[in-house]
């Protein structure tokens, strides 16, 4: 199935009108079923792979997700480049909900996810000093900006098991900490993605303020059915902003992502 897709998305159900030409086809794993079928097509003349995150029906939550298998099978189909959005609480006052953030750093506060392809008898180390694709921030940033985006180029994102929302002591921690935003489940698909020297970026809509937040300027407790309000709020901006990135992205890869393997094995 090698090279059907070359960029692949991994996000809610609303991404499927995106494609040209769409095909749904079964990918099999060596670490099982992936979240659902693979979608795939055509924007504006590049292939592209959707596999939506929570399953099409979103009957996965996060702590269920088959983070490698879905990774695996984009892989396999040639995927080399993976972007990623999802929904985000924010931690800091400065952000708006609507805003979107290109995320660059990461805090793992998840317990027990399969988060690596590497149980041995092979060593690697794949360093997570800088996880996601400078090439595909930069140019989404900027794409972001000529279409009078709210953006915000960079942001630590803390990645919280689920399903659960966060106590209020846990998120006033997280904001005292200067992080910037809360999810749960951009970990451990942005660290897969680098154990198969692909690109990854995040790109993170906020929805709501988190917990830590409450009686600032009114802010209310998070909620899921606020979440999914907001979310389909703003949406739109981020699938706009993501079709038109798509045909941007160079062919050749010019970044560090596909030499993420080089000094990883200890042999």
């Amino acid at each position: 199935m090698e090279n059907i897709a070359e960029i692949g998305i991994i996000g809610g159900s609303g991404f499927y009108s995106f494609l040209e030409n769409m095909k749904e086809m079964k990918v099999e794993t060596p670490y099982g079923a992936p979240s659902d079928l693979v979608a795939t097509g055509e924007i504006e003349g590049r292939k592209v792979a959707f596999l939506p995150r929570h399953g099409k029906l979103h009957t996965l939550p996060p702590h269920m997700i088959n983070y490698r298998a879905n990774i695996w099978a984009l892989n396999s189909l040639g995927v080399k480049r993976i972007i990623a959005p999802c929904a985000v609480g924010a931690l800091q006052s400065r952000y708006k909900i609507g805003d979107l953030v290109i995320c660059d750093q990461f805090v793992d506060r998840t317990r027990g996810r399969k988060d690596t392809y590497y149980d041995g008898p092979r060593a690697v180390h794949v360093s997570s000093a800088d996880m996601f694709c400078s090439h595909m921030m930069q140019l989404t940033y900027d794409r972001a900006k000529e279409m009078d985006l709210q953006i915000h180029r960079g942001g630590t994102a803390v990645i919280i098991q689920g399903p659960r929302f966060s106590s209020k002591a846990e998120s006033r921690w997280f904001t005292s900490m200067g992080w910037d935003v809360v999810n749960m489940t951009a970990y451990p698909e942005c660290i897969l993605a680098a154990e198969l020297a692909l690109c990854y970026m995040n790109i993170s809509l906020i929805t709501d303020y988190d917990a830590g937040l409450i009686g600032a300027e009114g802010v209310q407790p998070v909620s899921a059915a606020e979440v999914i309000r907001a979310f389909g709020k703003g949406v739109d901006n981020m699938k706009k902003l993501i079709k038109t990135v798509i045909p941007l992205i160079g062919k050749k890869r010019t970044c560090k992502c596909p030499h993420s393997l080089d000094e990883a094995v200890v042999s």
